[in-house]
């Protein structure tokens, strides 16, 4: 940057700082920095010295295992155990309408929604010192034979890893109960 660009700039934006441009020249190098070359007739070559045998190293001590205590096991800050419950409650969606619904199913039993049968064959929540979170293991049915189905648990907090994939209906756990 040359010195009126930075006088321009500087008159410019008067609040803020502006390096001076570095007028210096660089230096040179120092006369020593090459060390002289002796031509390589001049320098007399001497044999390596003989190898010698490295010392012996004493073995080092055997390792005996004496019993222990087992070591203990952490326990981590909370168990990560999901509680079962015994009532899922489903919320269904029939993309032709726009119209949902909310239905409350024990496992073990089944509800029919639309061309859909929903059995319920199990629900979890977690432990209420962790995030709340509830999980059911669905399966579902159609009574039209080339429509797809679904069996698997389906999360709460982010269904669309494991959903239904139904051209007309959409089902997802609302929460668990009971």
């Amino acid at each position: 940057m040359s010195l009126r660009r930075w006088a321009v700039l500087t008159a410019l934006l008067p609040g803020i700082a502006v390096a001076q441009p570095i007028t210096a020249t660089p230096l040179a190098p120092p006369p020593q920095a090459m060390p002289q070359q002796t031509p390589p007739a001049a320098v007399p070559q001497q044999p390596p010295p003989p190898l010698q045998p490295a010392p012996a190293q004493p073995a080092p001590p055997a390792v005996t295992a004496t019993p222990s205590a087992p070591p203990a096991t952490e326990t981590p800050p909370w168990p990560d155990v999901w509680q079962p419950r015994g009532v899922v409650v489903l919320r269904m969606l029939d993309k032709i309408n726009a119209q949902t619904a909310t239905a409350t199913v024990k496992v073990g039993e089944s509800v029919s929604y639309g061309s859909l049968t929903i059995a319920a064959r199990a629900c979890d929540v977690r432990p209420p010192d962790q995030p709340a979170d509830a999980t059911a293991f669905l399966v579902i049915t159609d009574r039209n034979p080339e429509a797809p189905g679904f069996t698997g648990w389906i999360l709460r907090s982010d269904p669309s890893l494991s959903m239904l994939e139904h051209p007309l209906y959409d089902v997802r756990v609302a929460g668990c109960g009971g």
